[in-house]
């Protein structure tokens, strides 16, 4: 017997707006610290991930762009405190 398990819409735009925030975050403290390599890779992926989010949040409803929005908030806070590890 094969189990599947399948990731729900609300799961991938939560997720989707916290990776894409995240990496605002980290690369915001790149760009205002001048770390130029890590600010070019991180650039590449914000890029990538939105190339994915904009299909999925453009036409969507009231309660998936909330739980967008709160998946980046938790990416904001997030890229910060990876920031801040990362770079002191």
């Amino acid at each position: 017997m094969k189990l599947r398990y399948t990731v729900s819409e609300e799961v991938k735009l939560f997720f989707g707006g916290l990776i894409q925030v995240l990496l605002v975050a980290i690369n915001t403290y790149q760009l205002a610290h001048e770390k130029w390599v890590g600010c070019f890779i991180v650039g590449f992926f914000i890029s990538f991930v939105w190339t994915f989010n904009v299909k999925r949040i453009a036409f969507g409803k009231l309660s998936e762009r909330i739980i967008y929005a709160l998946g980046a908030a938790t990416g904001a806070v997030a890229g910060l405190g990876i920031s801040i590890a990362l770079y002191q």
